[in-house]
């Protein structure tokens, strides 16, 4: 049985984690540190810990994986191969060049589409009709290593990313195992990536969800998808945050009332964009459970007319 070490971090990560689990010697699983979460800011440990230590596999938590010591320390696991999923700190190439089979990563994009930390995201603001997965062998460069093997994804047009990445995961698990055991026999001959193709996605933040309604509805639609469940689609109205779970565009006469502003479409609620109206199913005021917009609408005086900013 190869002997392997495991680095990743969120669900994604879990998910692929579970698959490996008694098929591989894990020498190790190392994650990114406990978060703290909540309004006690209680240390929350992040999903692939949890699964690990269920399953009785040592962890490791480096604040920063290069440093000498933790180098060191993966070092003396002597693994075949270092498996990566969505680990959340970039390999040094101290540690790339660890191990004979080198750093195997598990990629949420159809490379070289989609580089950089948050893939799943960038497919669906992108309006792609498909995604997929990508096992690469690492280099130093972000997610540039040659292609060991893929699978695509049809993106359905209600998907968002929270249920994109759990179909992604699964995927991403059953290439995993098809595709590990021919590398570590040496029956893959890694394919160069072409540069000209590719394009890069940024780490999300807080920000990114605050929503222009000057945008196009089927754009700001692509947004509360892409954004849902973290950061979050969100405007304000007055002094509230206001989030927009769910959404759906619809096509209208150019109008002169502002972008942002409320009106009446059919039995629903919609806001005016820069092209178009969106119109609301779901919606969420701070502090409160989110609601359907019908039953949110008899509880909200002065929506209708209102400027959302």
């Amino acid at each position: 049985m190869e002997r392997i070490v495991f680095m990743g971090t969120p669900a994604f990560a879990e998910t692929v984690l579970s698959a490996l689990i008694g098929r591989y010697e894990i020498a190790a699983v190392i994650t990114q540190p406990d978060a703290e979460a909540g309004r006690g800011r209680i240390p929350c440990p992040p999903p692939v810990k949890m699964r690990a230590l269920e399953n009785r596999l040592t962890v490791l938590q480096p604040a920063r994986v290069r440093h000498p010591e933790v180098v060191e320390q993966i070092r003396s696991l002597n693994p075949s191969a270092i498996v990566v999923t969505a680990f959340g700190q970039i390999l040094p190439p101290s540690i790339l060049s660890l191990p004979p089979h080198g750093c195997v990563n598990v990629h949420g994009s159809l490379l070289p589409r989609h580089r950089g930390a948050a893939p799943i995201a960038a497919a669906i603001l992108a309006g792609d009709r498909e995604t997929g997965i990508t096992i690469m062998l690492m280099d130093a460069g972000m997610d540039t290593g040659p292609i060991l093997s893929q699978a695509s994804l049809e993106i359905a047009p209600d998907d968002t990313t929270a249920t994109l990445s759990e179909r992604m995961a699964s995927l991403g698990s059953r290439l995993l195992l098809d595709t590990l055991p021919a590398w570590l026999s040496g029956q893959i001959t890694p394919r160069k990536q072409d540069d000209s193709l590719a394009t890069c996605t940024k780490m999300l933040k807080r920000e990114n969800g605050l929503i222009d309604w000057a945008l196009p509805a089927e754009m700001i639609e692509r947004q509360v998808r892409a954004f849902h469940p973290w950061p979050g689609a969100f405007s304000h109205w007055g002094e509230r945050q206001l989030r927009i779970l769910r959404a759906h565009p619809a096509s209208a006469e150019p109008s002169d009332l502002p972008p942002g502003t409320v009106v009446s479409a059919a039995t629903k609620l919609a806001v005016v964009t820069g092209q178009g109206l969106l119109v609301l199913d779901m919606v969420q005021l701070a502090g409160r459970r989110p609601l359907p917009i019908e039953e949110f609408a008899r509880g909200q005086r002065g929506l209708v007319g209102a400027v959302l900013h």
